[in-house]
């Protein structure tokens, strides 16, 4: 195991006694600018390159917006937009899951649209569009143009708190570009900037893939079934493509996925080392921990693999959380991996306010006595939703010889890592941040640039044919 650069998601409770437990804005900004100040990795590079001077007056822009936000999401959304001043991404401020924003939600944007009158509307539809009522998870959305602008609504939720007619997403499509906005289950935003569909009856939109449920068209060919299949999958799963070809389906590296990815690898494994073509598809993975992927390093094997330490930012809050992380069930640590988590604590206790290097080198080289001839070529997927961990396994992948990477820029969230979700004293909110910084900075940064591909994939390669691309260029001789 890599301790020095594990990418961990821990969950810290704060608690202060000198705030109650009512959601006061300004209360919950002076909190979490201070418990960011005190513990982010990042927080000191980002002063020293931009200067303090900018951080005070982009801070004292949000002052008076954060003083007359009325509700717990409106306060976290101005939090959120105000801390991504230090990066883009292993960032970020939202309301807590449990908080019960009743005033939020009471004035949430609603639709006046009668259902019957919508689905009489799309009766009228012969050519399949952007409108229609489509099916998301556990929710179905009605979708409808007004003006210049799509609307999508709930009809029905699996999520208790979203009534029918609210709205769940907009988005506007141009030839200047794609912008969507994507109402999370705790009516959080998320941004994208691509609005696609693919065939007659499905919908990518941003990170999600809509199913649509009426009006009936034509049913849409094998692959686009099959795309939506990978897309939607929660777990991992491998299948034979064809007598050349095994395609790994890895949605998320997130740990509670780990005993899942290394039993399709322990079931499927002398299928893998017999097939002369590996497609690993990485698509819309958003991370997870190192560990998950730790059992497909020995198949891509070539040469000896090099890994760059991290070091963590010292403090009582970031001690904690690392300790908890690794004493947490879920995870499914063992005895050894808590061991390691108490003494690296108390190295960490011993050097509070620094940066501290758990290993012994900032260098780590990775060899290993078998090279396996097959897989011989191995692609890999990526997209522009790929980050942190799934990042850190394509800078270990791209190492082996036998690999390239097809699709396109990855998000660029990887140099300041090991996240902890703190809750506010108030219970309120969440503020996510980085607890370690890797030794590849400066000469070789990830976050807000992203990890190239080999092989790009342009948009006139339809998303439901890049895994038959790629099965195509690596097996022409």
């Amino acid at each position: 195991m890599k301790y020095s650069s594990i990418i961990l998601i821990t969950i810290c409770l704060v608690s202060n006694s000198s705030y109650g437990q009512t959601c006061n804005c300004e209360q919950n900004f002076s909190w979490v600018k201070k418990t960011f100040e005190e513990n982010d990795a990042g927080y000191q590079d980002i002063i020293a390159l931009k200067g303090k001077q900018a951080y005070t007056t982009h801070t004292d822009s949000f002052i008076q917006k954060i003083k007359g936000a009325k509700t717990t999401t409106a306060c976290a959304s101005l939090m959120n937009e105000w801390i991504h001043f230090f990066r883009k991404g292993h960032i970020g401020v939202f309301p807590a899951d449990d908080q019960d924003d009743n005033d939020t939600n009471a004035h949430w944007e609603k639709t006046n649209i009668n259902l019957q009158d919508f689905k009489n509307h799309l009766y009228a539809e012969k050519t399949p569009g952007y409108e229609g009522i489509w099916d998301l998870n556990n929710d179905t959305i009605g979708i409808i143009k007004e003006k210049n602008q799509y609307t999508g609504f709930i009809i029905k939720s699996g999520n208790i708190s979203w009534k029918q007619n609210e709205v769940k997403l907009k988005f506007t499509k141009s030839t200047d570009g794609d912008r969507l906005l994507f109402y999370t289950g705790n009516r959080s935003t998320e941004e994208y900037k691509n609005v696609e569909l693919i065939g007659n009856n499905y919908l990518q939109a941003g990170g999600y893939v809509l199913k649509r449920v009426f009006p009936e068209f034509k049913k849409d060919d094998k692959g686009i079934e099959a795309y939506y299949k990978r897309m939607t999958a929660k777990q991992p799963y491998a299948e034979l493509l064809n007598d050349k070809t095994v395609y790994f389906r890895i949605p998320s590296f997130n740990p509670k996925y780990k005993k899942s990815i290394d039993s399709v690898i322990l079931k499927c494994k002398s299928k893998i080392l017999t097939t002369e073509t590996l497609i690993i598809d990485l698509l819309d993975n958003g991370g997870g921990v190192d560990e998950s992927y730790q059992e497909l390093l020995p198949i891509l094997y070539t040469n000896p693999l090099r890994n760059i330490a991290v070091a963590r930012r010292s403090s009582k809050l970031n001690n904690q959380a690392l300790l908890d992380g690794y004493n947490n069930p879920e995870y499914g640590f063992s005895a050894e991996d808590k061991k390691w988590a108490k003494q690296a604590y108390d190295k960490l206790e011993s050097q509070l306010g620094k940066f501290v290097n758990l290993g012994d080198s900032t260098i780590y080289i990775e060899k290993r006595d078998s090279v396996y001839p097959y897989p011989k070529n191995v692609g890999i997927l990526i997209n522009e939703h790929n980050g942190s961990t799934a990042e850190q396994f394509l800078l270990d992948a791209k190492q082996s010889k036998k690999v390239k990477l097809f699709g396109r820029m990855t998000f660029g969230a990887l140099d300041m890592s090991n996240l902890n979700f703190a809750k506010s004293p108030s219970n309120c909110i969440v503020l996510v941040y980085a607890m370690s910084r890797s030794f590849r900075i400066p000469e070789m940064p990830v976050d807000d640039i992203g990890i190239q591909p080999d092989y790009y994939l342009d948009k006139t390669i339809p998303l439901f044919k890049w895994v038959e691309y790629v099965n195509e260029i690596l097996n022409t001789k």
